[in-house]
């Protein structure tokens, strides 16, 4: 969590921006980290990065597009030096993955006091934003990061109807109705890039989640009709995924680029449904494997290990990683994984 003093500090350079540029990523807590703060004035641009967990020099387009006075980082991974060097401007980067060491950047991350802290960027944006007219917004960042908030029992309080009683995550998120809004955040940033941009504009204007769900203004009937779009080529996907789940401990499912990137909602839905086993999801593209991979046990070590001897690159959190494999070296990556994830097997044995 942030500190009263980061919390004063943020709120007071967020009140202050005269025209503020966010860069958030590409999911639900990210989305949810740029609404809770653009929200807060309703001035500024938000850039979302979709081909890349990386800030790098490549976005100083964005930058020199909006001329912002001051840029808002929030739930990327990593950034460059030298996007800070160009950049020229004020930076403040609230993030939750493995702290990173930068210069001349007001940098926020509860790991580096907590290394074993997960605490969403979603979380730390609704301490800023302190909106309570937003607390749905700061449920759906944090469930959809695998996180249940501290503020549960208000959300409950306040809509009864989307979840009823304190529950663990996997029956919030997919067996009460908070987690169709879940799914939904995550959906809204796929299909054509017009419809998403439209999306997010909206989302920035809507007051409750009942004007979605149950489709009460245009605006909600929109994003309703968006996010059935999508749905509709999802519901095949995690259906024939499900049959990939056998006996072992490791399961791999893989689709081509035809189809949108599910790799993320396939990989927690199959996870929070078969807590004991590893789950892989590889979306082919441009002769590579990109992955999500998530258990309820640590794996990066596991993935690092794997990774060695192999074209390509991967990380994350302990729990949930990604990874992009080139696709002639795909076999020998997931035979050095599973048998990573079987020395560890065998090591909690003798433990």
């Amino acid at each position: 969590m942030l500190s009263d003093k980061e919390v004063a500090f943020l709120r007071e350079e967020l009140s202050t921006a005269q025209n503020p540029l966010f860069f958030y990523d590409d999911d639900g807590d990210g989305l949810c980290a740029f609404l809770l703060l653009y929200r807060m004035k309703h001035e500024g641009c938000g850039s979302i990065l979709k081909t890349s967990s990386k800030l790098d020099a490549s976005f100083m387009r964005k930058v020199d597009e909006y001329h912002p006075d001051k840029i808002f980082i929030l739930d990327i991974p990593m950034v460059e030096q030298e996007f800070v060097d160009k950049a020229k401007r004020p930076i403040f980067w609230i993030d939750h993955h493995e702290p990173q060491q930068i210069q001349n950047v007001h940098y926020f991350n509860p790991k580096i006091k907590e290394p074993d802290s997960y605490i969403p960027t979603s979380r730390m944006a609704y301490q800023v934003s302190n909106n309570p007219e937003d607390l749905w917004l700061a449920t759906v960042g944090c469930l959809f990061d695998w996180h249940m908030p501290n503020f549960i029992g208000e959300f409950i309080e306040k809509y009864p109807h989307l979840l009823s009683e304190k529950t663990d995550l996997k029956t919030a998120v997919y067996e009460q109705p908070i987690g169709k809004l879940v799914r939904m955040f995550s959906f809204l940033l796929k299909g054509k890039h017009s419809d998403v941009m439209n999306s997010i504009k909206i989302l920035t204007r809507i007051k409750s989640p009942d004007e979605i769900l149950q489709q009460q203004t245009s605006q909600g009937k929109f994003l309703f009709k968006h996010f059935s779009e999508v749905n509709s080529r999802y519901l095949p996907l995690i259906k024939s995924a499900k049959k990939k789940v056998g006996k072992g401990k490791v399961i791999v499912f893989t689709y081509s680029e035809l189809h949108w990137s599910f790799t993320i909602d396939l990989a927690n839905e199959l996870t929070a449904h078969n807590p004991e086993k590893v789950i892989i999801i590889a979306r082919k593209k441009s002769e590579e494997m990109k992955c999500s991979l998530r258990a309820q046990f640590p794996i990066d070590k596991a993935l690092a290990k794997a990774l060695i001897g192999v074209e390509g690159y991967g990380g994350g959190h302990p729990h949930a990683c990604g990874a992009a494999i080139k696709e002639k070296d795909w076999e020998r990556f997931l035979k050095n994984f599973k048998e990573e994830i079987e020395k560890e097997k065998e090591s909690q044995r003798e433990k």
